[in-house]
């Protein structure tokens, strides 16, 4: 059965579906529709984004499935190669995956991400060193970028 869970702060709202203790879905939302959590799978869910949030987290240990093209996957299954704060080019993403010229696509691939900050998308950036794309609002972007350079040296 689908279950949507909220993840609320100040600076930012989560939309998480979950089917079968499995994330199908994170997606970035303006306001909580409401703060049930069922479960311990829920509550861990929370706690892992705390701890993140805070910086506290690297990586995330949480089952997901995402469902997109064969490009779409190879581009996001990279995406859990590049280490916590630290960023690389759309064109060097596309050369890591083997399809070097195809930065556009690799784009493209990134704006449909289905399991956002999981795979982190954000830490692909322009090759100029700009922000480039972010499927919402680019302050999201570089307040993930700020969290995970901020708290590198703790971990």
């Amino acid at each position: 059965m689908l279950r949507i869970l909220y993840y609320d702060r100040a600076e930012i709202c989560l939309e998480i579906a979950i089917e079968e203790e499995t994330i199908t879905r994170i997606s970035f939302c303006d306001k909580a529709l409401n703060h049930v959590v069922d479960n311990e799978f829920e509550s861990e869910v929370l706690r892992q984004f705390d701890e993140y949030f805070a910086g506290n987290l690297q990586d995330f240990d949480l089952p997901f499935f995402a469902t997109g093209s064969p490009f779409q996957l190879m581009v996001w299954e990279s995406l859990l190669k590049i280490p916590y704060a630290e960023t690389i080019s759309y064109k060097e993403l596309a050369s890591r995956i083997g399809k070097p010229g195809a930065q556009r696509a690799v784009g493209n691939a990134l704006n449909k991400n289905p399991i956002a900050i999981i795979l982190p998308c954000h830490r692909v950036i322009a090759a100029d060193g700009g922000l480039g794309g972010f499927a919402v609002d680019l302050r999201i972007k570089k307040m993930l970028l700020e969290i995970e350079r901020k708290h590198k040296e703790d971990l």
